[in-house]
């Protein structure tokens, strides 16, 4: 179902980089013969911001292998003390030099679940044997009845309370000096950066001000009906909505702080004095991981509600994931994250949610307060009412579907809610639609709770929702902007339902085929790792690597010197991966086996080493 890409960076020798005829680039943002990216501002002095800093420890990290310290297998009647208890005793083992403690390995077989589980501890994983419906051959979390209810099924991080860095280190907050910090930026100056060294971490806060508000017209929401005595007034108020980021320092200079990741809303000094400070995260659990299982859930089927919630909730924790995994029969939410930043969720299918189709319920994969930074890549949804959504508000930011499909859903695909900054859809496909309307960046006005503007400065990058018959809500918020570019949609609209007619948001090459590059996130990972997507010329010994159209291949080619040539394929930190012994001119090399992460390819000829990388996404 999924493609893998390899993406191709150069050490050695000159590019040669041709489009076909089709091809065509963003006014807005792209990519020369080297690979570097150029970014331009819209009409409104707005540029795209960088999105490759979302996913497992900010994106281009590969997920850990993960060594099994447990094994159980099911028993009868209710299984939630036995697996908790394995999950208790990896937890209770020391940590690695790379906070890893061990995966706990749930064999075939059906585990009955009455309660809920908790992957607490920093480096445990819990691990399947296969996601699919047969229990010779997969992992079947079942979760039944409904005690308590509506509860989550697994939840990992720490559950009691949510950590969201809203609580300061005494003493460490100091106000940002500039004037304007534009969207995308990852430095700015403060007025005391004596507070800090490289390696902290840092919230960066703009306070909800009157000013800010007026300047965003209370959210978008409208006053009250005057004639309807008992609606409420949800106009957006003072201190309602901050926007935050949680970042680390990675430079200081002077008064200058750089930052790991950008910010993906411009702090304005007239309308908010935005400021920053270091917080207190102590409970938060780091590393934590749900792998190739199946979690269902019993339900009496049509529009039921006595049943489990959440199939799984990512809550405070960060670098986590979710690989392989089946979620289905949920109420809400395959996947929900809550103060959840840094994860990556890959591979992933959540489907056939079990509810009234209504508001707060059957969001398939579900971003909601404080989620920020994480990317879910080639997932599967299907018959939810929203299936890849930012269900947070101010808090949540930067988080990346890639290319997700999207089947038979029953409402959109959006932000939801109350000024989300820096979403993007790269390569979301829609397939089987009920209805037209199926994806959106847009002002939901009195919608659910005073939602207003839900998505800002948000990107729908190459998605296809159907050119003959899809519909796209695109605006444009005060103060920010919303993009789509290279989609295909038969309409882009500032006016997607009666209630809503804004200003169209920036929209390019409407069904307009061979955008490049194909996808914004891995183009931006790629140059920020020092990757090229061309077709290399060779160096005078002939060596050069380029994917070929087939997806998992790899081609190498070198000169042969007369004798045997051995290539080493690498991890990015040197660990060897295969050594491949040939006497031809070339070599083809398979990458399916190997996970998401950056490899190096070496090639030793005449006492000199040669190296080339790719990137496997």
């Amino acid at each position: 179902m999924y493609k893998v890409k390899l993406i191709i960076l150069f050490l050695i020798g000159s590019i040669s980089f041709a489009y076909s005829q089709m091809s065509w680039q963003s006014t807005l943002v792209s990519v020369d013969n080297s690979g570097v990216i150029t970014y331009k501002a819209d009409n409104n002095g707005f540029k795209i911001p960088d999105f490759s800093h979302a996913g497992y420890k900010g994106g281009g990290v590969d997920l850990p292998a993960v060594a099994i310290v447990k094994t159980i297998s099911p028993v009868a009647g209710d299984n939630t003390k036995n697996i908790q208890d394995a999950i208790d005793y990896a937890g209770s083992l020391p940590k690695d030099a790379a906070g890893i403690r061990g995966a706990v390995l749930l064999s075939a077989g059906k585990y009955e679940v009455y309660g809920s589980v908790y992957v607490k501890y920093d480096g445990v994983v819990l691990r399947g044997v296969g996601q699919g419906e047969d229990q010779a051959t997969s992992s079947i979390i079942y979760a039944r009845g409904n005690t308590p209810a509506q509860r989550d099924v697994v939840v990992l991080g720490y559950s009691t309370s949510q950590v969201n860095g809203n609580t300061q280190q005494s003493g460490t907050a100091t106000n940002i000096s500039d004037p304007v910090v534009p969207v995308g930026s990852c430095t700015f100056n403060v007025e005391n950066s004596s507070l800090y060294k490289v390696g902290d971490r840092i919230i960066i806060n703009h306070p909800c001000t009157q000013a800010w508000i007026t300047k965003v017209n209370q959210g978008g929401v409208p006053y009250p009906d005057p004639s309807a005595l008992t609606d409420p007034d949800e106009r957006w108020v003072t201190g309602q909505l901050p926007i935050v980021y949680n970042r680390f320092i990675t430079n200081i200079t002077g008064s200058t702080i750089t930052v790991d990741a950008p910010v993906f809303y411009t702090l304005n000094k007239t309308v908010s004095q935005s400021f920053c400070y270091k917080p207190n995260l102590n409970n938060l659990v780091n590393q934590v991981g749900l792998e190739n299982l199946r979690i269902d859930i019993e339900t009496l089927g049509g529009e039921d509600e006595n049943h489990a919630w959440q199939a799984s909730r990512f809550k405070s924790c960060e670098n986590s994931w979710a690989l392989n995994c089946t979620f289905i029969h949920f109420g809400q939410s395959g996947i929900i994250t809550e103060a959840c930043s840094r994860g990556t969720f890959r591979n992933c299918t959540a489907i056939d949610p079990v509810a009234i189709i209504t508001g707060e319920r059957m969001y398939n994969f579900n971003t909601y307060v404080y989620s920020q930074l994480n990317l879910f890549s080639n997932c599967y949804a299907r018959n939810g009412r929203h299936h890849y959504i930012s269900n947070g508000t101010s808090s949540t930011s930067g988080n990346v579907f890639l290319r997700c499909t999207s089947d038979a859903i029953n409402n959109a695909s959006e932000g939801h809610r109350q000024w989300t900054q820096g979403m993007l859809y790269d390569n979301l496909t829609e397939i089987n639609m009920k209805r037209d309307f199926v994806l959106g960046l847009y002002n939901r006005v009195a919608m659910g709770t005073g939602h207003g503007w839900a998505a800002v400065h948000s990107v729908l990058w190459n998605c296809n929702v159907d050119a003959t018959y899809g519909k796209i809500a695109l605006q444009q918020p005060p103060t920010a902007q919303n993009y789509a570019i290279g989609c295909f949609a038969k309409s882009i609209t500032g006016n997607p339902i009666s209630a809503t007619n804004f200003a169209l948001g920036y929209v390019e090459g409407q069904n307009k085929a061979g955008l490049t590059p194909t996808s914004l996130y891995e183009a931006q990972l790629a140059a920020r790792m020092g990757v090229n997507t061309a077709v290399k010329t060779p160096t005078a010994e002939g060596f050069y690597i380029w994917p070929t159209s087939v997806d998992n291949i790899l081609n190498i080619n070198f000169k042969n010197s007369g004798k045997e040539t051995i290539l080493y394929i690498r991890s990015f930190t040197g660990k060897i991966i295969n050594v491949v012994a040939t006497n031809g001119n070339s070599y083809t090399y398979n990458t399916s086996t190997l996970p998401t992460g950056i490899y190096l390819v070496e090639y030793f000829t005449n006492s000199k080493l040669y190296t080339s990388r790719f990137i496997k996404i």
